[in-house]
């Protein structure tokens, strides 16, 4: 099983910006999280972030037919993204939206997401724990379990 962890705006920035909301552990400390619970899950991961709307459109593109399903943490792209969620939609790759933090105790312009009608499954709220909850998540629907 292949999986694309798709990361948007700002992720780049984990374990410095805001660490009472997002935590302290780093982007790389994620990914490594995630490719050792993927590992035991017989799982590979494609990891990709970027802060450019257009670049995360054109991975999520360049996905289809490559991957078996997707982690996607858009970030605030979550939020106003029409293109990402159209690029989803257009690729019809099974997907979890996750969030670090829980978006629905935040501000209200958080509470309302252009990609969650389409996942199979959102997750938010756990840290770090939001990635490998999500990927639990996609392999049990990737297996029909």
């Amino acid at each position: 099983m292949r999986v694309g962890v798709l990361n948007g705006p700002n992720l780049n920035l984990l374990g410095t910006r805001e660490p009472e909301i997002y935590g302290r552990d780093t982007l790389a400390d994620v990914e490594a999280l995630v490719r050792r619970e993927a590992a035991a899950l017989g799982a590979t991961i494609d990891w990709f972030q970027s802060n450019h709307e257009g670049a995360l459109v054109e991975r999520v593109q360049a996905w289809r037919g490559a991957v078996d399903g997707l982690l996607v943490n858009a970030a605030a792209y979550s939020h106003t993204s029409i293109a990402l969620r159209d690029a989803l939609a257009a690729v019809g790759l099974p997907f979890v939206e996750l969030h670090l933090s829980n978006v629905h105790a935040r501000e209200p312009f958080r509470h309302a997401s252009m990609l969650a009608a389409l996942a199979r499954g959102t997750v938010g709220g756990f840290g770090a724990r939001s990635y490998v909850l999500a990927l639990h998540g996609l392999a049990g629907l990737l297996r029909g379990a």
